[in-house]
């Protein structure tokens, strides 16, 4: 349990107690506590992601007094550095020692794919924020719920804004060589090249690849642009040495969900002024819960929140509506994983979100353009997508009967040597 957790309880209990010395004959049993078990990267390349998600999801609970639904919460978080073995074995610890209602988490694709059969077995609601894209399209997993989007769902609506409205014809793309940057770029090449873009290089830096410049050293003179499909700290580092090759104006570049996130641009400089990219989220979302949200982080942390915050924050308003839907009942698993998946939830700092047939979010998408604002940067929106689906505008059935995204799906055609 967390020291916020612990403390929060005990003060409850004290309370109980002290109202009871004084009106002895009522005497009120305190419900259960719902336990939630939060899987967290702290350690690693992924660590700055991970920290912004436990930000994120301590501020829901703080801002409720650590109640969901009238009962009181406790809150176990694990940390898994980022690796798939250390994912299963927290999630097994959470489940079997720590006795969880469900789980927040994990960060990252590979991740959620090692603990994918695990809560099948045990049936435990899982609430993600990693993006892995077969868990909710050809393999569904019933236990499973995700109110962020796919690797690609923000990928596709990117594609379609640099072919259509950035005329972009010739593109290169680079990603973290892991499941979440594969899926990602395919999304992008896909819907792309349907729009009769090419793709003329793939590039796939290690995820803790100490330079980029080797990478970097291999673009070609003649694009229109370049997509980046980065996790943690990553899209940080490549954007400072892109311009310090002196790339920096030359070629434009795009990115996915976290190339230039929010996390990242507090330590940025003008190298990212104009970078577009497409999320499901901005920290300059102008609705009412958002703006208390970004109040808050700003307050306790001196940071706008970005994608990781937002994921948490936003899976605690999901959990939230669940609990109300059973009335607390946490424990009557199924109904409990029905009304997560059935709920259409209005108001949350993302906008309003429903879910698919397979458990994953049918959401806004915004198309964003880093600006300077008030003496900091900010991902200002320029469009929006509404309700993107994670088989983008393709017929879902036609979607599935395709292989999954991956490095070699959908193929190459038109890359040079």
């Amino acid at each position: 349990m967390t020291e916020i957790a612990r403390r929060t309880l005990l003060r409850g209990f004290a309370a109980t107690a002290a109202a009871g010395t004084l009106a002895a004959p009522a005497v009120h049993a305190q419900p259960a506590a719902v336990r939630i078990g939060f899987l967290t990267v702290k350690t690693g390349p992924l660590a700055s992601g991970g920290i912004q998600m436990e930000q994120g999801l301590l501020l829901y609970l703080k801002e409720r007094d650590m109640r969901l639904a009238g009962r009181p919460v406790e809150l176990f978080t694990a940390d898994t550095g980022g690796v798939p073995a250390q994912a299963r074995t927290k999630t097994q610890e959470l489940a079997e020692r720590n006795r969880v209602h469900c789980i927040i988490g994990p960060l990252a694709a590979f991740e959620a794919l090692a603990i994918d059969d695990y809560i099948r077995q045990v049936g435990l609601p899982t609430l993600s924020v990693a993006a892995a894209e077969d868990m909710t399209q050809r393999n569904p997993n019933p236990w499973f719920v995700r109110a962020t989007s796919t690797s690609a769902q923000c990928a596709h609506p990117m594609a379609d804004y640099a072919a259509k409205e950035l005329r972009w014809r010739r593109a290169a793309v680079i990603a973290d060589d892991i499941a979440y940057g594969h899926e990602m770029l395919a999304g992008f090449q896909r819907v792309f090249e349907d729009n009769g873009g090419r793709i003329v290089q793939k590039l796939w830096p290690p995820l803790a690849v100490p330079d980029y410049g080797t990478y970097i050293s291999q673009f070609k003179a003649n694009l229109d642009g370049i997509f980046m499909g980065f996790a943690g700290s990553n899209g940080f580092r490549f954007v400072r040495q892109f311009h310090e090759y002196g790339l920096g104006g030359r070629i434009p570049l795009t990115g996915g969900m976290t190339a230039v996130d929010e996390s990242l641009l507090q330590n940025m400089g003008n190298e990212a002024l104009g970078i577009i990219s497409a999320c499901w989220y901005s920290a300059e979302l102008d609705n009412p819960v958002n703006r208390r949200f970004v109040e808050m982080m700003r307050r306790e942390h001196r940071v706008d929140p970005g994608f990781y915050a937002a994921a948490t924050y936003t899976n605690g308003a999901v959990l939230e509506a669940a609990l109300r839907a059973v009335d607390g009942r946490v424990e009557d698993k199924q109904a409990f994983m029905n009304a997560l998946r059935t709920n259409r939830v209005e108001e949350t700092c993302r906008g309003p979100v429903r879910f698919d047939q397979y458990g994953n979010v049918v959401g806004n998408v915004y198309i964003r353009r880093v600006e300077r604002k008030g003496g900091r940067l900010v991902n200002t929106v320029i469009k929006t997508y509404a309700d993107v689906s994670q088989f983008w505008t393709y017929d879902p059935q036609e979607f599935l009967r395709n292989p999954v995204y991956s490095r070699n799906w959908p193929p190459a055609r038109h890359l040079e040597n």
